[in-house]
């Protein structure tokens, strides 16, 4: 079936992650056991709940500070929390305008939190005055859905609120497990490597039978 749909992950695909600037700067905090926290494609603890929408952003500051032992700011949750973020290539970005540009409608799936999407979602973003939800039709928030990938759920609930099927949708995203699920579910899959230059060789995936 013809794809009409392009579901994109942001962590390692949109933006190029470092998972090892990020396990820093929490160091820096005082977590001591950053690294067991922050796995590279789902969080536990405080870590995962946040993602999941279990805790506010507020809980996590506060169940953050008990962990090192002092009152940890907002700001100090988003420094550390943003240090996943290594790069934007503004190819990637270009890609997106092409991909609308030509008909498909473009979305973002994504394991992420309120600390992070303050600055996804600010002017800041794409170093040209744009949230990084100018570039999609829709975003798909595994905080504010209360369920994360790779559980089959909140795959099932995009297609639902996209009232379409698996099999016209293709999803990117560099997360194996994640990819494996959608795949499962019917989608076409395609899982680059975080940071990968994935822009021309998308089209394979699109134009395949």
């Amino acid at each position: 079936m013809e794809i009409k749909t392009v579901l994109f992950d942001l962590g390692g695909v949109i933006i190029t992650l470092d998972q090892s600037q990020a396990i820093r700067r929490f160091e820096e905090l005082g977590v001591p056991d950053a690294a067991q926290r922050l796995d590279p494609y789902q969080q536990s603890g405080i870590f995962g709940q946040l993602e999941e929408g279990m805790i506010s952003a507020e809980d996590f500051r506060r169940e953050l500070s008990k962990l090192v032992g002092y009152e940890v700011t907002t700001d100090q949750c988003e420094y550390a929390w943003q240090g996943y973020a290594k790069a934007l290539p503004q190819r990637n970005l270009d890609a997106l305008r092409r991909l609308h540009e030509e008909g498909y409608r473009v979305l973002l799936l994504s394991n992420t939190n309120p600390f992070m999407m303050a600055w996804a979602e600010s002017e800041h973003f794409d170093g040209h005055g744009h949230p990084v939800s100018y570039y999609f039709d829709a975003c798909y928030l595994s905080y504010q859905m209360k369920m994360m990938k790779p559980s089959e759920l909140i795959f099932r609930e995009v297609l639902r609120r996209e009232k379409t099927f698996a099999s016209q949708v293709l999803f990117v995203d560099d997360g194996p497990r994640n990819v494996m699920v959608a795949s499962q579910l019917g989608m076409r899959t395609y899982c680059p490597e975080n940071g990968a230059d994935w822009t021309e060789k998308i089209y394979d995936y699109l134009k395949e039978e």
